[in-house]
C-alpha cells in the first residue's frame, strides 16, 4: 500500500556493500525501518542519502506492508530544511546524541500525533535559535510526557526529594535514587520553564553534565530496554 507520511530520521545503517537502512519515527505509522536498496552504488544514487542526517524531517511516500520488518520508500522530499543544524558543531552533538536516545526510547508502532508534532516543533525552535546549551536537558523531561513517566509535581513547591523510580517529589529520601540539593533545585527550574525562557537558567558545564546523568538513569530506571548512549561522551566534550 502506497502512503505518505512526515518522518524523523533517528538512524542509518550501512548494509551489505551498496544498500542502507534507515530508521525514522513517522507521523503515521511511528517507528518505521526503510531499506534503500543500492545508494551506494553510483553517484546518482548517492545523492538521495544526504536526505537521510540524523533528525532531518522528511515528508516519504512508501510502499507500507504491516506484516514487513523493512519497508521501501518509492520518493523522499525534505519536508522542513534546517538552516544551522547540521552545520553549527554544538548543535550537531547536540542531535546526535538526541537521536541515539530517541532511537532507544521510542519503540511504538503506531501513529502519536502529540509526540511527532512535540519532535517537530522543538527541533525547529533549536534549529532557529542561538542559545540552546541546555536544549537537551528540557528537551528530555519534556519528553517524558509522551513516555509515560513525567514527574509528578503535586509536591514540588515543599518536598525536598525527587524519587527517581516512583517519579515523584517526597519529603522524605526514601531510596538510593532520590535526589536532592543541586540536582533537585535543577529540576524545579527546569520543570518550570519553557524553551523560550531555558536561557535564564544558569548551568555551568559540571552541573549539566550531572544532571544529564540522572535524567539518563531516570530514563533507564523507565524505559526496560534503554541504554546510555554512546554519543554522551562527545556532547560531554563539546559542551566543557
Amino acid at each position: 500500500m502506497l502512503t505518505t507520511t512526515n518522518a524523523i530520521v533517528l538512524s542509518k545503517l550501512r548494509f551489505k556493500d551498496n544498500d542502507l537502512i534507515v530508521k525514522c519515527y513517522t507521523q503515521q505509522q511511528g517507528i518505521i525501518s526503510y531499506l534503500l536498496k543500492g545508494v551506494f552504488a553510483s553517484k546518482k544514487s548517492n545523492k538521495k542519502v544526504a536526505y537521510f542526517q540524523l533528525l532531518s524531517q522528511l515528508q516519504l511516500e512508501t510502499d507500507y506492508k504491516s506484516s514487513r520488518s523493512l519497508h521501501y520508500i518509492k520518493d523522499i522530499k525534505t519536508h522542513f530544511l534546517y538552516t544551522t543544524l547540521h552545520t553549527n558543531i554544538l548543535k550537531s552533538a547536540i542531535v546526535m546524541f538526541l537521536a541515539d536516545v530517541l532511537a532507544h526510547a521510542l519503540q511504538e508502532e503506531e501513529q502519536n500525533d502529540g509526540l511527532y508534532s512535540y519532535l517537530q516543533t522543538t527541533l525547529q525552535w533549536l534549529d532557529a535559535n542561538s542559545s540552546f546549551s541546555n536544549f537537551h536537558l528540557l528537551f528530555l523531561l519534556e519528553l517524558t510526557k509522551y513516555l509515560g513517566f513525567y514527574p509528578d509535581k503535586s509536591q514540588i513547591e515543599t518536598a525536598s526529594y525527587f524519587n527517581l523510580v516512583d517519579g515523584e517529589f517526597q519529603h522524605e529520601n526514601r531510596s538510593k535514587y532520590s535526589v536532592s540539593s543541586e540536582n533537585l533545585t535543577l529540576l524545579k527550574q527546569l520543570l518550570g520553564t519553557t524553551f523560550d525562557e531555558l536561557n535564564s537558567i544558569k548551568i555551568n558545564a559540571k552541573q549539566r553534565q550531572s544532571f544529564l546523568a540522572l535524567i539518563l538513569v531516570y530514563f533507564e530506571l523507565h524505559l526496560g530496554n534503554f541504554k546510555k548512549p554512546k554519543s554522551l561522551q562527545i556532547l560531554n566534550d563539546v559542551f566543557n
